[in-house]
């Protein structure tokens, strides 16, 4: 990736995705990668990191992913990406160490644990409560191994994701 590669990391319910989204809204060259795209299955926190290393940040050939269809239970379309142009990717498992060594910025998104849960059942409602244990304890295990608070270049705290959009969307104007 020869544009600047943006990584948002923090556990489920965080505002990571907020914060991303808010960062491409007014980037309009920006592209936006979210690994909830990528994880094959509720187990697929960590192949959904892989596949970000493997296809798109570290690819000898031009970057893409293929979307998990969470209904039927499938990879799905593969989609492109254009290595000229800046990218935010965003999702637990963003903020590796072998992903962070191919990007520009890392940022981490942090937000106590009562209140990402509630955002989180609130966002997905029942289809996420009955694999929430699951999902936090693919959570706890990468950030036990990776680290990915200490790989980050800021920290964001998860009350207010978009206080400095400004700043983060600045990034991606540098080469």
């Amino acid at each position: 990736m020869r544009a600047p590669v943006l990584l948002i990391d923090g556990r489920s319910g965080s505002g990571k995705t907020e914060l991303a989204r808010a960062i491409v809204a007014g980037a309009p060259d920006a592209q936006l990668v979210r690994l909830d795209d990528l994880y094959p299955g509720w187990g697929g926190l960590d192949a959904g990191s892989r596949i970000a290393h493997d296809e798109i940040l570290a690819t000898g050939h031009r970057p893409r992913w293929r979307r998990w269809d969470w209904v039927t239970g499938r990879h799905a379309e593969w989609h492109d990406l254009d290595p000229d142009r800046p990218l935010v990717i965003e999702g637990c498992g963003a903020l590796s160490l072998d992903n962070r060594a191919l990007a520009s910025f890392g940022i981490w998104v942090a937000l106590d644990a009562g209140l990402r849960k509630s955002r989180a059942l609130a966002r997905d409602g029942d289809s996420y409560a009955p694999h929430w244990d699951e999902w936090a304890a693919q959570e706890e295990a990468f950030i036990t191994r990776e680290n990915p608070a200490a790989h980050a270049d800021a920290i964001v705290d998860g009350h207010d994701v978009t206080a400095d959009v400004s700043r983060w969307r600045a990034l991606l104007d540098r080469p």
